[in-house]
C-alpha cells in the first residue's frame, strides 16, 4: 500500500459516485503533513461582468472524478511522490470583498507555514493577489506565470482598486513580483486605449498576445520562459479565459480567438524544472456551460500543476 494518499479509482467506486472531493482524493482540515494542497476560494464578488464563478471550485471538484493518477504524456507521478489531499474551501465573507483579502491571505500563511504548495481553483481573479501575498511572505518576490485574455493591470474599476481585473497592477505595486520574471501569454481582445499592454511592458513584464500564439505549438516559447525564470520561486496564475471560448466557454468575460486546450496543457508542462511555489486556475463559471467541460478543463490544468510541483518523479 502507498504511503501517499490516492485518488479513488473509478473501478474501487463507478466515477458518479465517491466524494466530490479534488481527483476524489482523502479530505483533512489543514495542511499539516502534506506536500500540496487543493483549496477552494468560492467568490465571485470581484467581478465585472457575468457572476457565477462562486460556483467554480464546486464543479471544478465534480468534474475531476474524471481524471486518473499517471500523466500518461509526461509520466508524471505525483501520487507515488507527493502526499497531497483536498482541504476544503476558504471560509470568505460572501458580503464583503476588502475583507476577504484579509481571510485568504490569513488561509494562505497557515497552509505554507507547513510546507504545502497550494493550488487553487477559484473564485475571481481578485483573489490571486491575497494569495500572492502570502507566497511572496514566504518566499519573496516571485515569478508569475500568467495565462489571461486580460492583463489585470487595470489601476481602478469603477473607482475600486480591488477587483478581478486589477490584482497583477497591485502585485507588481506591491513589491510582490519578481518583475523580471513575468510573463503574460493570450492577452487578446479589444481595449480602451492602443496603449492597454504597454504599462505591464513598461514594468518588464513579457507580453504574448494570443495572435502571437495562433497557429503554432507553444513549446518554443516556454524553452525561453524556462530559461527567464530559472532558479528563482514560480507563480502560475491560469484564468479559464485565456483559453478559447470554445473549448472553456464557461467564464464570466469571454473573449475569442484564444488559446487552443493543446497550448494551454504546453504551457503547463513547460513549467516542468521550474521551481513551481504554487498555482490558481480561476474564473470558472459553471452556469455557462451546462455541459461541464470548462470545469474538466480547469481540474486537467490544475492536475498538471501538480505534475510540474518540485519532488515529482516521472516514471521511465
Amino acid at each position: 500500500m502507498s504511503e501517499f494518499n490516492q485518488p479513488l479509482g473509478g473501478n474501487e467506486m463507478p466515477r458518479f459516485g465517491g466524494p466530490a472531493t479534488m481527483m476524489r482524493l482523502p479530505t483533512q482540515a489543514d495542511a499539516r503533513g502534506l506536500d500540496a494542497a487543493f483549496i477552494g476560494v468560492p467568490l465571485d464578488i470581484g467581478t465585472s461582468n457575468r457572476p457565477g464563478a462562486r460556483l467554480g471550485p464546486r464543479q471544478i471538484r465534480d468534474e475531476s472524478r474524471m481524471l486518473r493518477p499517471y500523466n500518461m504524456a509526461t509520466r508524471a507521478a505525483p501520487f507515488d511522490s507527493l502526499q497531497v489531499a483536498d482541504i476544503g474551501d476558504v471560509p470568505v465573507n460572501t458580503f464583503n470583498l476588502p475583507k476577504n483579502l484579509d481571510i485568504i491571505d490569513a488561509f494562505y500563511q497557515e497552509v505554507l507555514s507547513h510546507g504545502a504548495t497550494p493550488l487553487t481553483m477559484g473564485g475571481d481573479h481578485t483573489f490571486t493577489l491575497p494569495i500572492l501575498r502570502a507566497i511572496a511572505r514566504r518566499h519573496g518576490p516571485v515569478g508569475l506565470i500568467h495565462i489571461d485574455a486580460h492583463a489585470d493591470v487595470n489601476d481602478h474599476m469603477f473607482g475600486e482598486s480591488i477587483a478581478h481585473g486589477t490584482p497583477i497592477r497591485r502585485a507588481q505595486e506591491e513589491g510582490l513580483l519578481d518583475s523580471q520574471r513575468v510573463v503574460q501569454i493570450g492577452l487578446r481582445g479589444t481595449g480602451y486605449a492602443a496603449d492597454d499592454f504597454d504599462w505591464c511592458r513598461r514594468q518588464g513584464f513579457r507580453v504574448v498576445t494570443a495572435e502571437q500564439c495562433w497557429h503554432k505549438s507553444l513549446e518554443p516559447l516556454m524553452a525561453e520562459v524556462r530559461e527567464q525564470m530559472g532558479d528563482g520561486p514560480v507563480y502560475i496564475s491560469f484564468d479559464i479565459d485565456g483559453l478559447d471560448p470554445s473549448v472553456a466557454p464557461g467564464t464570466g468575460t469571454v473573449e475569442m480567438a484564444g488559446l487552443t486546450a493543446a497550448q494551454g496543457l504546453e504551457i503547463v508542462r513547460g513549467a516542468w524544472g521550474l521551481n513551481v511555489v504554487g498555482g490558481d486556475l480561476m474564473e470558472v463559471a459553471p452556469p455557462y456551460d451546462p455541459s461541464g467541460n470548462t470545469a474538466l478543463m480547469g481540474a486537467t490544468l490544475l492536475y498538471e500543476m501538480l505534475c510540474v510541483l518540485p519532488g515529482v518523479m516521472r516514471r521511465d
